[in-house]
């Protein structure tokens, strides 16, 4: 029931790191089964359909229920303690974000057990996710999961931009802010423009295909290039949402192991400003084959090579931040390591993919695919590999293995490099994305066998950080405040774990890397800016968990409202809309009760704090 009820950010985030640990598994099983279909030509591992429904959603699980969540596991977990607030702006709705996004997340995979699983690919391009081509229930379970987990993930974002605009510690001025903290803070601002296209863009489709509308369908005068601009508007941000966490990861671990601070800290803010900027103005060199014509292709080429130089200027920082450093290889540090020429790779395939005329050739081939997963896993999940080594011993108060988490690293990136390396050259030598199988003696068998063998490897990568995580757990806690000794920032100035109001007094911050400023005053810890007293804590509260309950109801039966049912009890619910009206009450009830009922929470004492420092 804690679980369940609580509002404390440190809580919420090991619930969306369960979460996404969960979904992240999904579409790793996901991804072997696609990689184990294509180990040979001609296979009949699974049938033409099945690969569909698995390439939709691996991709859609990956993008937005895998990563995104332990995005938010690390953005909930060290934001706070990074500004030197006491919690989150908004406790409750950070809990309501957790639920929606997890309660979309189930939704979208009951698709396995009910019907069919969507089948369009990641993008559901139009016409292949119309009724027409996409007969069975798959793609409703794609539109109204994702905007009920979309929901999730916009008001998370709103939730940390009031977070680091309105609670920072006093002295914590934007320019003093970590690197993580900026990042996290330009992400939000990002998922606040982004992800209302998508949520239009879903509405649309959802209505194109439940209530028989016709944005997207051309025998109806609808415009299916519609769907990819509104896809796309959204879609390229979010590559942008996904990878600056990890860049502001890499910035903090780089730093701490190689007792140096960070190489040109306002070029690094300014350039993240400036990707998320340009990210917004990139979106149809995904579309350069749709015939935009020369003067689209022309402006979005240039656009596109632009982001090139902002982030070209944060590789260079954090070379020079580790030239000349004490550089310790922990396994945090491995990761960060591996991605910077992982990252680069990925970046010099966008700019390849970003020249008009070369873009017709590697237009949907396996370069394309080599591409992506080169920013997205080779980049962000090596980022946030690398930060939730960093990070373990402050969320748990105990450190993982060091042994087990170096295995992991050789595992992972020599088995992502075997997988997505060679599909460079497959794209280059013609083999087509989505095909579930391919003809003997075209060139494709080796490679093709060398990046199954990839992927398994990178399994296994995986696996042995899952052992590391349960191996760890049975270890008693007890690590220091700053357990890698050369902590910067204020997260590594209280106790690991932090106490549920991580500040007994907010400290006073009095320059950049404010924790390594005192260390080299030599003091002991933080000044406190404020004199002890009684700390207000928000109370735990079941309602965000419901309200989620009531919008899931409320989509399963939006879902099946023209369903032709058998049972007579079953059509008398679903098509007169009494499942939604019923989801729909729930939800609107919860919140009537949280409008009407006034909590004020409730205070821990001064005594109480005492007493804890007794203890400790």
């Amino acid at each position: 029931m804690d679980w369940l009820t609580t509002v404390d950010h440190k809580k919420i985030a090991i619930l969306y790191l369960l979460a996404g640990g969960l979904f992240f598994g999904i579409g790793g099983i996901e991804a072997v089964l696609i990689r184990l279909q294509l180990i040979k030509p001609m296979n009949d591992f699974v049938s033409a359909q099945t690969f569909n429904e698995l390439i939709t959603m691996h991709g859609t699980t990956m993008i937005f229920l895998g990563v995104m969540p332990v995005i938010f596991a690390l953005m909930n977990a060290v934001i706070p303690l990074q500004i030197g607030a006491r919690d989150v702006a908004f406790p409750f709705l950070n809990s309501l974000g957790f639920w929606t996004f997890l309660f979309g997340g189930l939704l979208l995979n009951l698709s396995w057990i009910m019907g069919g699983a969507p089948d369009a690919g990641w993008t559901s391009y139009t016409p292949l996710s119309t009724t027409t081509y996409s007969t069975t229930h798959g793609v409703d379970f794609y539109t109204v999961g994702l905007q009920i987990a979309g929901l999730g993930t916009l008001i998370g974002g709103i939730n940390f931009l009031a977070t680091i605009i309105t609670m920072r510690a006093p002295g914590m001025s934007f320019m003093r802010m970590p690197m993580f903290t900026w990042t996290s803070f330009i992400t939000s601002a990002m998922i606040l423009f982004a992800f209302p296209a998508i949520t239009v863009g879903l509405v649309l489709l959802s209505f194109d295909r439940i209530l028989g509308a016709n944005f997207f369908e051309v025998s109806n005068g609808g415009n299916p290039v519609l769907w990819q601009h509104i896809f796309w508007i959204f879609g390229h941000p979010e590559v942008y949402i996904l990878i600056l966490p990890a860049f502001g990861v890499i910035s903090e671990v780089i730093p701490t192991f190689a007792r140096k601070r960070l190489f040109g800290y306002s070029s690094m803010v300014f350039a993240t400003i400036l990707i998320a900027f340009l990210g917004f103005m990139v979106w149809a060199h995904h579309m350069f084959t749709t015939g935009l014509g020369p003067v689209a292709n022309a402006l979005f080429s240039i656009a596109t090579m632009l982001i090139a130089v902002p982030t070209g200027i944060k590789i260079f920082n954090w070379l020079f931040t580790m030239w000349g450093g004490q550089i310790r290889f922990t396994s945090p540090n491995l990761f960060a390591i591996g991605f910077i020429p992982t990252f680069v790779m990925g970046g010099v395939t966008g700019v390849m993919l970003a020249s008009a005329p070369a873009d017709f050739q590697f237009h949907d081939t396996y370069f394309v695919v080599a591409h992506f997963h080169y920013v997205i896993v080779g980049g962000l999940v090596s980022g946030l590999l690398s930060g939730l080594h960093y990070w373990w011993p402050k969320m748990f108060g105990r450190m993982l293995n060091e042994s087990l988490g170096k295995l992991s690293f050789w595992f992972f990136i020599i088995g992502f490099h075997l997988t997505f390396f060679v599909q460079h050259f497959l794209g280059l030598m013609g083999m087509q994305r989505r095909v579930f199988t391919y003809l003997p003696n075209q060139g494709f068998d080796t490679l093709n066998m060398v990046s199954t063998v990839g992927a398994i490897l990178m399994g296994i990568g995986i696996l042995f950080f899952l052992i590391n995580a349960i191996v760890t757990a049975f270890k008693p806690k007890g690590v220091a405040d700053d357990p890698w000794e050369d902590g910067r920032t204020l997260e590594w100035a209280i106790p690991s774990p932090p106490p549920e109001y991580n500040f007994k007094q907010i400290p006073l911050v009095r320059g950049i890397d404010a924790l390594w400023k005192e260390k080299m005053a030599g003091n002991k810890g933080m000044t406190p800016a404020e004199p002890l007293g009684p700390i207000h804590m928000p109370s735990p509260t079941i309602l965000p968990f419901v309200m989620s309950v009531g919008i899931f109801i409320a989509g399963l039966g939006f879902m099946f409202s023209k369903e032709d049912f058998s049972n007579s009890f079953m059509s008398l619910i679903f098509n007169n809309w009494i499942v939604v009206i019923i989801g729909l009450l729930i939800t609107f009830g919860s919140m009537l009760l949280r409008s009407l009922y006034d909590d004020h929470g409730w205070h821990i004492e001064v005594e109480e704090l005492d007493e804890e420092g007794v203890k400790a």
